[in-house]
């Protein structure tokens, strides 16, 4: 048994208190009476009274208080296992952890920024199941699809671009790693729709993605994608490591300062061959609007699963018999019917 309110539980140290009185009051007009009255006299002063009753009018009295106080208290006892429907859609998140989702065009940084509108996007998710994969030219399924938003937050948070073994970019791995993903999923199918959202600068230094491109769309899952960065490009700044002192610039073999660029045509060409559409954040007061409209226009399935709720309310009980044993103390009489 748990409750609700235990701290009203304190009030049943009223009940003894309450009998406590209810016996002083007793002695003291015993002591009363026999200091004024005679035992006969006073018996003829109150003919008819019932001593029984009125010790059980006191009784029920004080059981109603205990039981009211029960019930203020809110009791929880027994459990239940009751089915919860959820309704949403599948998605997984593909971000891009690339060397050059450091540059600062887009402040504070094209990954920062990602990063915050994923979690914007996550601040609507209702019922949606999401992953999240990381990529470079490898890929890796950091957070499994779940209904779990508060997990999904962490692997976010910790996801960086230090964490991959490569710094470049490859869209054939987060395609191959997302289709294995969803087909994970067979086994609790549903008719929800399936959502592929790659979030990049759109530099793509792997193998050609057309086959794997090609394996998502016959899955019937779309593909959206969201470029991060300016069409101007800038440098790729390098950071002392556990500080933010600034000590060059990211540089190619041959010593040349590199600039990266976002390639908006690579990422509008992915969705469109995947029935998805392309969003771009190019400053830092774009967002990720556009495609959280579009959410509500996706087919929602319904995903089923078993919630034990911990106890049920019983309050309801206590109260009832709280009224029941304040009914009765009214209707009991302190005298009787039979007169002497």
């Amino acid at each position: 048994m748990i409750w609700e309110q235990s701290l009203f539980l304190w009030f049943l140290a009223l009940i003894p208190a309450g009998i406590a009185l209810a016996w002083w009051r007793s002695n003291r007009a015993r002591s009363l009476k026999e200091q004024y009255f005679g035992k006969e006299l006073f018996s003829a002063l109150r003919n008819g009274y019932w001593s029984l009753g009125n010790s059980l009018k006191t009784v029920f009295i004080l059981s109603g208080l205990f039981f009211l106080i029960v019930s203020l208290a809110g009791p929880k006892i027994g459990t239940e296992v009751r089915e919860v429907k959820r309704q949403g859609i599948d998605m997984l998140v593909a971000l891009d952890l690339s060397a050059s989702m450091n540059a600062e065009d887009v402040r504070p940084s094209r990954l920062e920024k990602a990063k915050f509108e994923i979690n914007r996007l996550i601040e609507r998710l209702k019922g949606d199941r999401v992953g999240l994969i990381v990529f470079t030219g490898e890929a890796y399924l950091q957070s499994p699809m779940t209904l779990d938003y508060s997990a999904l937050r962490l692997f976010l948070d910790i996801a960086d671009t230090d964490q991959m073994p490569s710094s470049a970019t490859d869209f054939k791995s987060a395609m191959e790693t997302g289709l294995e993903a969803f087909q994970a999923l067979e086994e609790n199918a549903t008719e929800a729709a399936k959502v592929l959202l790659i979030i990049s600068d759109g530099e793509d230094h792997g193998q050609s993605y057309e086959e794997a491109l090609n394996n998502l769309v016959n899955e019937g899952i779309a593909v959206y994608t969201l470029g991060v960065g300016t069409p101007e490009g800038t440098t790729i700044p390098l950071y002392e490591e556990g500080s933010d002192e600034l000590v060059g610039y990211k540089r190619d073999n041959e010593g040349r300062v590199v600039t990266t660029k976002l390639q908006a045509q690579m990422l509008r060409s992915i969705a469109n061959q995947a029935d998805g559409e392309y969003y771009s954040i190019e400053r830092g007061n774009d967002g990720i609007d556009g495609f959280l409209a579009r959410m509500d226009d996706l087919e929602k399935g319904e995903f089923a699963s078993q919630e034990y709720a911990d106890y049920k309310n019983q309050y309801q009980w206590m109260g009832a018999l709280a009224l029941l044993c304040l009914v009765v103390s009214v209707l009991i009489p302190s005298y009787s019917s039979k007169k002497d």
